[in-house]
């Protein structure tokens, strides 16, 4: 729109310019014609009355006098000329130097010559101003050339100017109003235009295709049809989005249950098999007569027992990842809890590090010890018997946070295994369920930490946990 009000002005200032050049050049060419009639006529009246022969020789006599009387009648100045080019008589004075005056030259005599209508008019600038030069011959009552007339004429444009200026001015105070106007209405033009077009764009960059997340549908009142167009496929885009976020939740839920069926099941057969081959045994060997029937029986009793246990443990595994107790969030004191979690453990080579005697922070008691002492397990387990081993716990705060880490001088984590250390099930020891760090990792995001660790094989390990102190909704205001 505004470049619209800007080429307009400038089209009709040209056109407006051009039109009063036009129309200048038109009024000085009328004008010079007419003076040309007027002085023509002036001419042949002189003649038709004089007694001289009119004839080239006679000119400067017949217009000695006359010449004067007619420049003052018609207010023009005009010069002679024979038909050789050779100044006769000038109304105007004139010095014997002024050479371009005294004589035409040949161009000009050629031009009058071969003009159909006997006339030439010579345009040329002098001083920054236009002037034109009229040239015509001067005929007897025979209409035989008998001479020259020659016309200066001073194309005076200065009311032109003026009044061309004059307008020019106005045009542009009205166009710099209708600029103004044309901005304003091209602002909130476009701001109405895009209000829709931003309300879409919020809206896109909210949606997420993630279940438990709704994504809302825009709602657009007074907008035009493309828009309308455009918020009903993004509402339709909404809906599939909705429906595909269930689907994939279902689906991930059953994919889940089937994994966790498939361990349980697995990790179920193994003591299961031990326990049948025992049972078969026995009842292979069975003897109520045999003296060591008691010792064969307590053994056999064991046996079951231990399977029986390894099972128990098994499910409580399962049971301890898959229904995470809720938070009971209370003020502690992480230094007095993480000591507490490591009196547990009989190994004397377990390190406890801290420089700080209470670092308070509002935590489940019940949770931490179990990241504790599941990470504690981990860094035992990761120690081959042939080295010395050394478990380091150190708690420490930094600002708004607890930092605590747990570091070994186990095996440590190959490369090939780091980016699956913390998914569920996955282990790297004979024994064992996997879920013991998929648990700890599922403790420490819901208090909205976080854990991480470095490792060199063969040298150990350092996990770091970091929880805030305080949670992000109970954070003070300020």
């Amino acid at each position: 729109m505004i470049l619209l009000v800007l080429v307009a002005f400038v089209l009709i200032a040209g056109v407006t310019i051009l039109q009063y050049k036009q129309q200048s050049e038109e009024y000085h060419r009328e004008r010079m014609e007419r003076k040309e009639d007027q002085v023509i006529a002036s001419i042949n009246y002189t003649l038709e009355t004089t007694t001289w022969p009119a004839t080239t020789e006679n000119l400067k006599y017949i217009f000695r006098d006359e010449i004067y009387k007619i420049s003052d009648v018609q207010n023009v100045s005009f010069n002679i000329y024979d038909l050789e080019g050779n100044l006769v008589t000038s109304s105007k004075p004139y010095s014997e130097e002024d050479s371009t005056m005294l004589r035409l030259n040949d161009s000009i005599l050629n031009y009058i010559a071969m003009s159909p209508y006997k006339r030439y008019v010579e345009k040329h600038m002098a001083a920054g101003d236009r002037y034109r030069s009229s040239y015509s011959y001067i005929t007897d009552m025979r209409f035989k050339p008998i001479g020259i007339l020659n016309i200066p004429y001073f194309e005076d444009d200065s009311f032109n100017n003026r009044e061309l200026r004059s307008f020019l001015f106005r045009l542009g105070g009205v166009y710099v109003f209708i600029l103004i106007i044309a901005i304003f209405l091209a602002y909130f033009i476009s701001k109405y235009i895009t209000r829709s077009l931003k309300t879409i764009s919020d809206k896109l960059q909210e949606t997420r295709f993630r279940s438990g997340v709704a994504n809302k549908r825009i709602v657009l009142e007074h907008a035009s049809e493309e828009i309308y167009n455009l918020v009903n496929a993004y509402n339709s885009m909404v809906d599939a989005l909705e429906g595909s976020a269930v689907k994939l939740a279902r689906s991930e839920r059953e994919q889940a249950w089937r994994e966790m069926a498939r361990q349980v099941a697995h990790e179920i057969k193994n003591p299961l098999t031990p326990m049948r081959l025992s049972v078969q045994n026995f009842q292979r060997k069975f003897d109520p007569s045999d003296p060591d029937m008691e010792k064969k029986l307590s053994e056999f009793s064991r046996t079951l027992i231990q399977q029986i246990d390894t099972m128990s443990s098994i499910a409580s595994a399962f049971s301890n990842f898959a229904s995470m107790p809720a938070q009971q969030n209370e003020t502690l004191n992480v230094v007095e809890i993480v000591r507490l979690a490591l009196d547990i453990f009989t190994e004397d080579y377990i390190v406890f590090i801290t420089h700080e005697e209470e670092v308070v922070a509002k935590l489940d008691r019940t949770q931490l010890i179990r990241v504790i002492t599941n990470l504690v397990k981990n860094a035992i387990q990761s120690i081959p018997e042939e080295r010395e081993p050394k478990v380091v716990v150190s708690v420490f705060s930094e600002g708004g946070k607890v930092k605590i880490t747990v570091a070994d001088n186990g095996i440590g984590i190959a490369e090939e295994n780091r980016d699956k250390i913390f998914e569920p099930k996955f282990t790297t020891k004979t024994s064992g369920m996997g879920l013991g760090l998929g648990m700890v990792k599922n403790i420490v995001e819901n208090y909205k930490g976080s854990i991480n660790f470095t490792s060199h094989p063969g040298r150990g390990t350092v996990f770091t946990i970091v929880f805030p102190k305080q949670q992000p909704e109970e954070e003070p205001k300020t």
